[in-house]
């Protein structure tokens, strides 16, 4: 049977489960997935510059197919390249609906980043998931007919599914089951770019695989003896000792305590860089966020980087530095870091945690939110969870609502309680951009020491270090030198120190 599914379907499938808060938001369901803009457009603005690494990702796209995996597709290389169709299960004790329904249309969007069409979604309310199967014995049965009657062929749960039931929803619904961890592993693993973001990537993966390989029939039996061993098949069936699932642990033990050396060996370069900054004195700013808050698309307005902007969950993974110069002549950096995202696996906060230092080291943290979210608050406490976990809870910080384009006044007004003092920005239209620059350089930590210093006209370069590193606040010339007034750092203090003056 020929099966076809545009955005409407695929919007009517799921608003079914969801119309309840459809109706309560007022929010436009793009495709499935709430958290994704309504075109590409809307993603970046005239201030990204050349989207070359765009165009790279989007020269090979997947598309949608005439048939499921339950069916006979003989063209290798389609099916390879085809989207899943994917049913979506969830569940939710009393009183959190809500909550269930907003993370449900947040996996849509992971699943649609992934490179998914979903077709339906499943909620069931119950104290607790069932231990055996995660939904009750009539809900999984129930999701085995929604199943074969959409011709879905992936179902995702929306939580971390324990090995055990993984194997017996499986057996129940026959189709392959994944959940909602494996989706963003998926995720981070077609955008890892760089070489240390491939092995952070790989590393959280095996740490995801280890408790839950499982065996296939006969490639187990390694192991044997007697007459009852290898089925029966007696003397010259004993193995070598090991079964095949041993030794795949063994080989993933390895390859992780090699990938671990690998991270490692990638730090120094990295700190490196930092130390020298930290020498130089230049101030740090690190734009951290929820993915897809448009942490990529502020960088760019702010500095035009250049960086990669798409509208999709974890469009970009590597931490990108770049220079800037505040307006009293201060060079300072901005950081776009990794999104988060509500449970962010554990194993990828992990794998990441050199990545996320660049937050926890910083002077300065401009927090971006998704303003035409339906619910920032959740987006705010996500966000600062992760940033506890690395030792940045403290550190002084700007919440910015960003696409302030797609918010209405009455939105603003449930917003400005949340943040009294945030900024409203919008990296599409430049909306609060010049208020935000202004406000980050205003906030950036002063330079320890005062100093009156005359500086002689053949040491310039100390002239030229005060204004890249220190605050001026004047400076006259005069017929011994130049006569400066400035707060400057400990380290070029000692070096203006000959020239100091009452």
């Amino acid at each position: 049977m020929t099966k076809t599914h545009d955005d409407s379907t695929t919007s009517e499938a799921l608003d079914r489960v969801l119309a309840h808060a459809e109706s309560r938001t007022e929010a436009k369901v793009f495709g499935a997935a709430q958290a994704l803009q309504s075109d590409s457009t809307a993603a970046h603005g005239a201030h990204d510059g050349e989207q070359w690494d765009l165009d790279d990702r989007r020269a090979l796209r997947r598309v949608g197919g005439l048939s499921t995996e339950l069916q006979d597709v003989t063209e290798v290389e389609y099916r390879q390249l085809r989207l899943e169709n994917v049913v979506l299960v969830g569940v939710y004790p009393q009183g959190a609906q809500e909550d269930a329904e907003n993370s449900l249309r947040e996996l849509a969007a992971l699943a649609e980043t992934a490179g998914a069409v979903v077709l339906d979604g499943l909620l069931q309310r119950r104290p607790h998931p069932d231990a055996a199967t995660y939904l009750g014995r009539g809900k999984a049965q129930e999701l085995k007919d929604i199943v074969a009657a959409v011709g879905a062929d992936t179902v995702i749960a929306d939580t971390e599914l324990a090995a055990s039931q993984r194997r017996a929803l499986e057996d129940v619904v026959k189709v392959k089951v994944i959940d909602r961890t494996t989706v963003i592993l998926d995720i981070f693993s077609q955008h890892a770019k760089s070489r240390e973001g491939k092995a952070q990537v790989e590393l959280a993966q095996l740490e995801y695989l280890l408790p839950r390989l499982r065996g296939w029939g006969d490639s187990m039996s390694r192991q044997a003896g007697g007459q009852v061993g290898a089925g029966g098949a007696g003397m010259g069936s004993r193995g070598p000792g090991e079964t095949k699932i041993e030794l795949d642990r063994r080989r993933i033990r390895t390859r992780m305590a090699l990938l671990r050396r690998q991270i490692r060996d990638f730090a120094p370069a990295r700190d490196a860089k930092r130390a020298e900054r930290r020498r130089n004195t230049i101030p740090s700013v690190a734009i951290a966020g929820y993915t897809n808050a448009g942490k990529s698309s502020l960088l760019n307005a702010l500095t035009s980087a250049g960086v990669l902007v798409e509208n999709a969950l974890f469009a970009t993974l590597d931490a990108t530095v770049r220079r800037a110069e505040a307006a009293d002549g201060r060079v300072y950096t901005l950081t776009d870091t990794v999104g988060f995202v509500r449970n962010l696996p554990h194993q990828l906060v992990e794998a990441f945690r050199s990545t996320l230092e660049e937050v926890g080291q910083a002077d300065l943290i401009v927090h971006v939110v998704d303003g035409s979210h339906p619910d920032p608050s959740a987006q705010m406490q996500t966000v600062r969870d992760v940033m506890g976990d690395v030792g940045a809870r403290n550190l002084p910080e700007i919440i910015v609502f960003n696409k302030a384009d797609l918010v209405g006044d009455d939105e603003r007004l449930v917003l400005r309680g949340l943040a009294p003092d945030a900024h409203f920005v919008s990296s599409r239209t430049g909306e609060g951009i010049d208020e935000l620059r202004a406000t980050i350089e205003r906030m950036l930590p002063m330079p320890a020491v005062e100093v009156h210093v005359l500086v002689p006209y053949d040491r310039g370069e100390l002239v030229s270090a005060v204004h890249e590193t220190g605050v001026l606040i004047s400076a006259e010339h005069e017929e011994g030198g130049t006569l400066v007034h400035a707060h400057v750092s400990e380290r070029l203090a000692a070096e203006l120190a000959p020239y100091l003056v009452g």
